[in-house]
Order: structure tokens, then sequence, then C-alpha cells
């Protein structure tokens, strides 16, 4: 019996989903293979929760705990953790360092997919196309003319590293423009600014399973809001079709791209990489590497039409895990 310390909760805006992600996977996991145990992190604090709600706190020197008299030691890491510590680097630094195994990428792959101009600026050279961008950080002159005539109008104002479209506004003139940057720099201090594209909008997940990178079946979005913002997310205010409405050919095509993009990256885990498609062009918006894991999440969904249980989808990360350690 393997025991699995599955984290969730985190340091940023994302983490009542990641509760929700990770108590998804807690009751998932099969008993007869694995002793699963919630963890929460916090910045206050790093906690095993028993099942009676009870805390027990982390020894933060090897990852352990003393439960019932015991000091457990945990064979690897579950990471439900949606943004920081949990999707950019930095736990997955702190892993590496005391040796344990978990479920998502690398810290440099975390770190570098959870920072949008970073990772865009990577991807170009092999040809990934990607929307007009400007960018800013906190403190520099704001030119919303320089910005406009770059980006146009409507444009996309985001936080550079945040999830769960935090922060994100579709301003249509310039006077929105401001208000939208000081609503993006309540998340952030970096601001990537781009340029509105008319077109599909598609989630694409990639996990390796059992060994080889498998690119999931696609999902169209449809938002009932001007764009997939927090509400179309999680508030039911969105239609997510799967697998979505587009030919077998720009269908292979977006498959293609999106694992390219796994393998440039060095990719480990799970990845979702969302897209607009343009006249059957797939521009990248960006990849998260700690997506939604519940039932209603866009990668489960994506496994469920591929054959995949959730048991399964979280299992096969878990021996990658152990395999790799």
């Amino acid at each position: 019996m393997k025991h699995v310390a599955i984290i969730m909760g985190g340091y940023s805006s994302e983490y009542k989903i990641s509760l929700l992600s990770g108590n998804v996977v807690y009751q998932s996991l099969d008993r007869s293979k694995y002793v699963p145990y919630r963890i929460h992190l916090f910045k206050n604090k790093w906690v095993f929760v028993a099942d009676d709600e009870q805390e027990y706190p982390i020894d933060k020197n090897d990852f352990s705990i003393i439960y019932q008299g015991k000091k457990i030691i945990f064979d690897v890491v579950f990471n439900a953790i949606h943004g920081s510590p949990g999707e950019d680097g930095l736990i997955q630094a702190y892993f590496e360092l005391i040796n344990m195994p978990h479920t998502s990428c690398g810290y440099y792959q975390a770190a570098l997919t959870m920072n949008k101009r970073d990772m865009l600026s990577v991807l170009k050279p092999y040809g990934i196309k990607t929307a007009i961008s400007y960018y800013l950080n906190q403190g520099d002159v704001i030119d919303t003319e320089a910005i406009i005539q770059k980006v146009g109008l409507p444009c996309f104002v985001k936080p550079n590293k945040s999830g769960s479209s935090f922060g994100i506004s579709k301003p249509k003139t310039s006077e929105e423009l401001l208000t939208a940057i000081d609503k993006a720099y309540l998340e952030d201090n970096e601001i990537i600014i781009e340029s509105f594209l008319e077109g599909t909008e598609v989630s694409v997940g990639v996990i390796n399973y059992q060994g080889e990178v498998k690119v999931l079946p696609i999902t169209e979005i449809v938002s009932e809001n001007d764009f997939f913002d927090y509400e179309a997310k999680y508030m039911g205010k969105s239609q997510e079709i799967t697998p979505a409405r587009i030919s077998e050919e720009v269908a292979l095509k977006i498959s293609e791209i999106t694992k390219k993009i796994y393998i440039i990256l060095k990719m480990e885990g799970f990845s979702r990489s969302e897209f607009i498609l343009v006249n059957g062009e797939p521009f990248l918006l960006e990849m998260n590497t700690i997506p939604g894991l519940t039932n209603e999440s866009i990668l489960p969904q994506q496994a469920r039409e591929a054959n995949i249980s959730l048991a399964a989808l979280f299992d096969n990360a878990i021996c990658l895990a152990l395999d790799k350690s």
C-alpha cells in the first residue's frame, strides 16, 4: 500500500477550485492500492486534514506527519494545487530538493508555463502561432495609444501569472482598457495584453498515459459570457462540447501542435492547452499544468471520452511518478 499525499489549496485566488480537485482525487483513488491523505497547503499552514477534520502539521524538513503516534513519510505526492505554489514551480523545486516523487511536471516547466509571456516567447521560434501581444510591468508608463495601435480593440488584458480567468477583461474602449489594466494588477505585477482573435475556442488535454504521450479528445468551449471567464468556467455559463465540432483535418492539426508543444517543453504529467481557431489555424493562448480535476472539469471530460476513468487517470499519474523516482 502506497501512502499518497494529495496536496490542495495553495496561495492564489484559485484555492477553492484546488480544494474541489483535491477532494475528487481523494475520493477516486483505489483504496486497495493507496492510502490517500488530504494535505492542505496555505501560506499560514501546511497540514494533513483527517476524516474527522482534525489538522496535523506537516514537517517541512521531509514532508512528513505524525499521526496516531506514528511518523508517516509519503511514497508520492499527487499535486492538485492550481496557481502558486503548485503550478509555478515552487513546490516542484521543494520536492526535488527532498527527493519526493510527485505527479506534476518539473519546476522549470511549471515556472515557464505559468508565465504566459515567457512560454509564448519560447514557443514562437517553433512556429507556434499566438496573438499579437503587448507587455506591461507594474510601474510602467501606460501609453493607451501605443497599446491600441499594436493590439487593436477589443483586446484581452490578462495577469501574466494567474489562472481560472481571474483578473481577465475584454476592454472595447481606451477608458475600459485602463480599468482592465488596474483589475489585472490586482492579481499580478506583470500584464499581457493580447489582440482579440475571432474564432472558436478549444481546449486540448495531453497526458503521458502508460508511458506514451497521448492527446485527449478536443473540447469546444461556447461561453454565454463575452469570453470564457470565471463564471463561464465554474458557474455553468458555458457549454463544453467534447469532442469539438470541427473537421477531422483541423482536429488532427490541433492534436499534432499540442503534442509538439508538450514534447518541446519536455512536459510530464497533465497539461491542458487553450487555443483559438481562426480559419482552421490554431493560435495558442496558454497551457495549464495542473488543470481542474473535478468530474465537471475539462480534462476529466476528455479522459472519459477516451474511455479513461478518473480512477485510471489518477492511478496512471501516480504510477508514472513512482516509476521515474
